[in-house]
């Protein structure tokens, strides 16, 4: 099931540890109806046919029972920007790497708070295990990390 605004909301809001949900900084203009856009941490250019990093501005912290699907924003795929690496564990708590690949004709410019991939929150059904992988706690853009 796919949480919708109100739900999202709702844990945002809630004082229980195993259902709060932390996007911060949080920015109504950026909650819709069933996802929320994270927006570029700095300012950055996405050369043509290259995969570059970007932090997300938002550090995020999923309870047990929430993953998240991350999808570039339409308005960045249509300029030919494709996704990589677009899944978030439940448990998982850090500032979001997301991995954008300009695949468009010409260089594209992403400035700091620009809404740039929308993460899709969904319930997992007895979910009770928490991510406690390499990434959690990332601060930045994270590159690769080999075991």
């Amino acid at each position: 099931m796919i949480l919708s605004a109100r739900e999202i909301i709702r844990r945002l809001e809630s004082e229980s540890a195993q259902e709060r949900l932390v996007i911060a900084p949080f920015d109504t203009k950026c909650q819709q109806p069933a996802s929320y856009d994270l927006r570029a941490a700095d300012d950055i250019i996405l050369p043509r046919l290259t995969c570059t990093l970007v932090p997300s501005l938002e550090w995020v912290e999923l309870p047990p029972d929430v993953a998240g699907t991350l999808r570039c924003r339409s308005s960045f795929g249509r300029r030919g920007v494709l996704m990589g690496a677009g899944f978030v564990d439940p448990g998982f708590r850090g500032q979001l790497t997301l991995c954008l690949t300009n695949m468009g004709s010409e260089d594209i410019r992403v400035q700091k708070n620009d809404r740039i991939v929308q993460m899709i929150l969904h319930e997992v059904r007895n979910g009770s295990e928490r991510y406690s992988g390499r990434y959690q706690d990332s601060s930045g853009a994270v590159g690769a990390k080999t075991s």
